[in-house]
């Protein structure tokens, strides 16, 4: 007798989740289904359930459980910016060290200067690549979300429905 009870509350308990499913389908992917034939309830559940399938096998994404596109990495190792800035500001402060009248004093000057200089600007290239990555991430996982709407809704306009 218990078994006869656990297995009738196991079959309402996925019917309930198979009606959920199908409910919360066109709402979590803001879409608005009107039945434009007439459909009762239980057929444009039906109807959205295997849209939702068709449109997950046509497009490669699962809306319930999303491609997570992640932004690749920008190295960030110092890659001698800082010694090539360096460089370039001591060759100029022993320039403007020997018009002064003390080049070795001018050129590690400008070697600290130009270090800094150099480690900023690779800082800022890193950053500005960091954005455009997180950005293509984004823009990848839209489309991917786009291309499963425009299926969903084709399969659910050929079968009679008026999607918006």
């Amino acid at each position: 007798m218990k078994n006869i009870k656990l297995l009738f509350t196991l079959v309402i308990l996925f019917s309930a989740l198979n009606q959920l499913n199908a409910q919360e389908i066109s709402k979590s992917l803001g879409l608005y289904v009107f039945p434009a034939n007439n459909q009762d309830k239980a057929t444009q559940e039906a109807d959205e359930m295997a849209c939702f399938k068709w449109a997950k096998e046509q497009s490669g994404y699962d809306p319930m459980n999303p491609t997570k596109y992640v932004a690749a990495e920008v190295d960030t190792s110092l890659e001698g910016s800082a010694v090539r800035g360096a460089a370039r500001g001591a060759a100029g402060g022993a320039a403007i060290g020997a018009i002064a009248g003390d080049t070795g004093q001018g050129a590690a000057i400008g070697a600290v200067v130009g270090g800094v200089r150099g480690r900023r600007s690779k800082k800022a290239q890193e950053q500005q690549q960091q954005q455009m990555n997180e950005q293509g991430a984004a823009a990848a996982t839209q489309a991917a979300s786009d291309d499963y709407n425009k299926a969903f809704t084709v399969c659910m306009e050929g079968k009679g429905y008026t999607v918006k």
